[in-house]
């Protein structure tokens, strides 16, 4: 029984070989030049500006969670579009009803002000 996944375990040892053998290749035939700027921290091409702990403002997790919710919902589409003509009526309804839901949602943050990101976070954002 355990024969079955000697290929496979010998195929893993295989790779985490020539992983670390790369690896320590590069450090050693590697030029190595440090300066300030290749040590410094990175934040997505600019200075990092104040303190490591300030804290994020919500509308940055609201955003976060949008891109899940359609990320997800590209997920569940996709397949159901492709195979489309094999599938009834209901389908196509009970996909317009998640594709109206998730459209209520977006609707939402639109009203929430969450995609607002020139406005001042600390101004409590009054409806109408």
């Amino acid at each position: 029984m355990l024969e079955q996944y000697i290929p496979v375990l010998l195929l893993i040892a295989l790779a985490v070989v020539l992983a670390l053998a790369f690896i320590i290749l590069s450090r050693l035939l590697g030029p190595t030049r440090p300066s300030d700027n290749k040590l410094g921290a990175y934040e997505s091409g600019m200075d990092p500006i104040g303190q490591a702990r300030d804290r994020y403002s919500v509308s940055f997790y609201i955003i976060a969670m949008e891109f899940i919710v359609f990320d997800l919902e590209v997920i569940f589409i996709y397949p159901w579009a492709v195979r489309y003509q094999e599938f009834g009526p209901g389908t196509f309804w009970a996909m317009m009803l998640f594709i109206f839901i998730l459209f209520l949602g977006l609707i939402y943050t639109l009203k929430k002000g969450s995609f607002d990101w020139d406005t001042d976070p600390s101004i409590a954002r009054k409806p109408g």
